[in-house]
């Protein structure tokens, strides 16, 4: 247990050993540890959880590495459309945006509305119109491109291209870089909660797909009677096994601990419906669980008298 403490992922998925440069696993390691470091720095100086978790998920969100922001993948189209969400423990408060282009950190957009708006949720167009009353940053197209992303959007549409010629199913087809989000955790010195996640949702989506992440409840939840909870992984499965909530609701209504209610979620209701994923946890007394049921989920953690911790394959 500690008194205060912070938790992430980079996402999850098919990530394989074998598959991974040492140069690229390096800088994977080092987008993790910036990240835990800047949100610790933050609790470590008497911050808030809201202000660490904002700060973890922006650190990501300005790494071309992780799905989210600057490295968003494409939607079919050839555009980036992200979501995100950030919530408070302590007064159930919450704010998301989904489906906004060129905010170079939705993470702070989800904040705002929050703060600034009697609302929860905006998205798309609506979403960037706030985004410039309140003076949000916004980059051009280009900033947004990264050759990675765009030639695993090639790679998926000729993944759809075989299937509907009836080919053999496709190696890549459940892989790490189809969808991804980032997310951070966080319990103050204050006793107080807060989660965030943000993501650049599921690579070569029609028809303006919304994933689990801006989803209170779903893909973000903090409760300072229970946890706080962002998770990664395929959306549609999150949304009916409302995960995130879940993990609360196991611990405040049938008195499990943050480890068994958040590995009851992974492993026995969100597998059973044949969903892939992983998520990250804290609660109220410090206690972390960082369960996944995917090959790999980039993730850390941050606690007093320790350093930080990342990780990347399955153990």
């Amino acid at each position: 247990m500690a008194d205060f403490g912070i938790v992430i992922h980079g996402g999850a998925g098919t990530i394989l050993k074998n598959k991974m440069t040492p140069d690229l696993e390096k800088e994977f390691q080092e987008g993790l540890t910036e990240s835990l470091q800047a949100g610790y720095d933050i609790l470590a100086g008497g911050g808030t959880s809201l202000d660490a978790v904002q700060k973890a998920v922006l650190v990501m969100e300005d790494n071309p590495l992780f799905n989210a922001g600057k490295g968003s993948v494409f939607t079919h189209d050839g555009k980036n459309e992200m979501d995100a969400a950030i919530m408070d423990g302590r007064s159930l408060l919450a704010g998301a945006v989904a489906g906004v282009r060129n905010v170079k950190n939705p993470i702070a957009l989800a904040r705002l509305v929050m703060e600034k708006t009697p609302h929860l949720l905006l998205a798309r167009d609506g979403a960037e119109e706030f985004a410039k009353a309140h003076g949000v940053t916004f980059m051009p197209d280009d900033y947004f491109f990264t050759e990675r992303r765009w030639q695993q959007l090639r790679e998926s549409k000729l993944v759809e291209s075989l299937r509907r010629a009836k080919a053999a199913e496709a190696e890549i087809q459940d892989s790490d870089h189809k969808h991804g989000t980032v997310g951070a955790v966080a319990l103050d010195k204050s006793g107080n909660l807060a989660a965030a996640t943000s993501t650049g949702g599921m690579s070569n989506c029609r028809y303006g797909r919304i994933g689990d992440s801006p989803i209170i409840g779903v893909g973000t939840y903090a409760n300072n009677r229970t946890c706080a909870v962002s998770t990664t992984g395929h959306g549609e499965f999150f949304m009916r096994a409302v995960t995130a909530y879940d993990v609360s609701a196991l611990m405040e209504y049938r008195g499990q601990n943050l480890a068994e209610a958040a590995k009851s979620a992974i492993f026995d209701r969100l597998t059973s419906l044949g969903g892939t994923g992983g998520l990250v946890a804290i609660d109220r007394q410090g206690n972390i669980a960082l369960p996944f049921n995917t090959p790999g989920m980039y993730r850390g953690f941050f606690l007093p008298g320790g350093r930080p911790e990342t990780g990347i394959y399955a153990p």
